[in-house]
């Protein structure tokens, strides 16, 4: 069983990537290189994630049709656009966006997606812990 960390690390994080380097790059008129060092990744993920070879597709579409997620994401970019580089703001803002997906259950129905076979019982422990925040035991 994946645990919320893994599913944010494996997939989430690179969705957000690619949705971000996307924007960047065709309404900001980014260069990669500068991308990639807002982002802290190569150049090359960068190229990857505009070309949509990495960030799973299916994902990034999931998360653009939530009005929440979309606006928050526009946020991220704006702010990276404007200051070219990761800001206290912008940063606590992409924290925010995922928390967002975590206390909204969005991460459940990823999670649904990659393991199809989840006991439902341990699945309710686990959207209540998402629900209580940190701290919350089974």
């Amino acid at each position: 069983m994946l645990l919320p960390a893994e599913i944010e690390t494996k997939t989430l994080i690179p969705a957000l990537r690619a949705i971000l380097a996307k924007k960047l790059a065709q309404e900001h008129k980014t260069r990669e290189d500068e991308i990639s060092k807002m982002l802290g990744v190569t150049q090359a993920a960068i190229s990857n994630y505009i070309r949509g070879t990495r960030g799973d597709p299916e994902l990034i579409k999931k998360l653009l049709e939530v009005k929440e997620v979309s606006s928050m994401i526009d946020e991220i970019t704006d702010n990276l656009a404007s200051h070219q580089a990761y800001t206290p703001a912008s940063l606590s803002k992409f924290i925010g966006l995922c928390n967002y997906i975590k206390t909204s259950l969005l991460i459940c129905d990823i999670h649904k997606t990659l393991e199809t076979d989840i006991d439902d019982a341990l699945c309710k422990q686990c959207e209540t812990i998402l629900l209580k925040g940190p701290g919350s035991s089974f």
